[in-house]
């Protein structure tokens, strides 16, 4: 149960609603740090890697956070999850679920930060949304090209706050990178080169059939996803002990479920690169490239090396790979070449352009946390730095790219109409199918 001194905004409203407009004297809980108006309470559906060592531990730091819920189909997790909460709060009051739809139906609930497999984002965000939920979701934003359009729809007609989850646009080298290029400080932007890491692990994965745990309901786990008998490196592992994740999950490795690094920290990347070059919200109009993968017949089947180039309408060229992760900008005044997540720091034709001071007039990304974009938002109507609209684009041009190598052709793309315009069928890569009961057109 929720704490007893706890009220909704949802619930305060619904109050205010029946009471009318009667003078009444409100506890002083209500007005100070602890009213539902500053406060959003939320549900953490997906309690892995990812969900638990960084989106939750964040959300627990943050006074205007409650965390109401927890959810995963791995009972160890959820329940290791539940013990995080309930000691950051000295109590007991974490609700845990296996099935998100039950989470969704809480009483109170504001919002859902969703943490759990990509081939999953879709359905489960746009279900939040129905439900009136805000909701942060982790990148890539979906799995396939016709569930992030459906979704940048979804949340653009619901007037709720959806916000793809990267913490990219809040690093300090990303944002002193961005902040230069966009106000002109490079000169005219020509070029820009982005590196991703390759998915770390030993193998192609073991594809042998294993029993299914107890603890995992691994139906629900493949969800939409086709059919495919249980091994853990297909899924995950949990410390049986603990309840704690054990590595990288496999299923990141597997395109059933997840596009690979092409998509997972593109989403991160080429996010920063568009905000600079001012198409956020469009594309590129041609992409074309190589890659490498497994030996056919392996478990883990995504890329493990790429090398693609896109062009733009405005006619500035991205070259996008397999490498370290990092960030160069050349304009035809200069270049600046942001590291993140490795050695590096921020490199440039002259570090004298680090010590330019910015005018008054100059556009500046926002300095706050991903986390707390996403919180103000929702307390205070401020719009989110990453959007559903831009993250579907930033996901879409990565799966394009990725149909590029899969189809062995230079593909042009019309950012408008989202369509391949010289070899439609290449298409066939960007798109998926479904299982019932999760059919996507279900819940659009």
């Amino acid at each position: 149960m929720f704490p007893p001194t706890k009220l909704s905004r949802r619930d305060c409203l619904k109050q205010a609603l029946i009471t009318g407009a009667a003078f009444t004297i409100l506890p002083s809980r209500l007005l100070g740090e602890d009213a539902p108006s500053k406060r959003v309470n939320i549900a953490m559906i997906g309690t892995g890697r990812q969900g638990t060592q960084v989106n939750l531990k964040t959300f627990l730091g943050m006074n205007n956070v409650r965390v109401v819920a927890v959810c995963d189909v791995d009972r160890l997790r959820m329940n290791y999850a539940k013990s995080l909460v309930d000691t950051a709060y000295g109590n007991k009051d974490c609700r845990a679920f296996s099935d998100f739809r039950e989470a969704y139906d809480l009483p109170g609930l504001d919002a859902v930060m969703i943490s759990t497999t990509d081939h999953w984002h879709a359905i489960q965000s746009l279900m939040a949304l129905k439900k009136g939920l805000h909701v942060c979701c982790e990148k890539a934003m979906t799995r396939y090209f016709e569930e992030g359009r459906a979704l940048a729809d979804a949340a653009r007609k619901s007037g709720l706050v959806f916000r793809l989850d990267s913490e990219c646009r809040s690093n300090a080298y990303m944002i002193k990178t961005a902040d230069l290029a966009m106000n002109g400080y490079l000169g005219t932007i020509r070029r820009f080169e982005i590196g991703v890491p390759q998915e770390k692990g030993k193998g192609f994965g073991d594809a042998t059939p294993m029993p299914v745990p107890e603890h995992l309901d691994y139906e629900m786990w493949q969800g939409p996803a086709p059919e495919r008998p249980y091994t853990v490196d297909r899924v995950h592992e949990t410390d049986l002990k603990t309840g704690e994740f054990v590595g990288r999950p496999g299923w990141m490795r597997i395109s059933d479920y997840c596009a690979g690094m092409i998509c997972n920290w593109g989403g991160h990347l080429l996010d920063v690169a568009n905000l600079i070059n001012g198409t956020s919200h469009s594309g590129p109009v041609r992409v074309e490239g190589a890659g490498t993968f497994p030996p056919a017949g392996s478990l883990w089947d995504t890329s493990i090396g790429f090398e693609l180039q896109y062009r733009f309408a405005n006619g500035v060229k991205l070259d996008y790979k397999i490498d370290q992760p990092y960030l160069r900008v050349e304009g035809d005044e200069g270049w600046i070449q942001a590291h993140w997540h490795s050695e590096g720091g921020l490199q440039a034709h002259d570090r004298n352009i680090f010590r330019t001071k910015l005018r008054d007039t100059d556009k500046q990304v926002p300095t706050r946390s991903d986390k707390q974009d996403f919180i103000e938002a929702i307390l205070n109507g401020t719009p989110v730095m990453i959007d559903a609209e831009t993250g579907h684009r930033v996901n879409s041009q990565c799966l394009l790219g990725l149909a590029a190598i899969h189809s062995g052709k230079a593909l042009d793309w019309d950012p408008v109409a989202e369509k391949i315009t010289n070899h439609p069928e290449a298409a066939a890569h960007m798109t998926g199918t479904y299982r019932d009961p999760w059919d996507l057109k279900k819940f659009i």
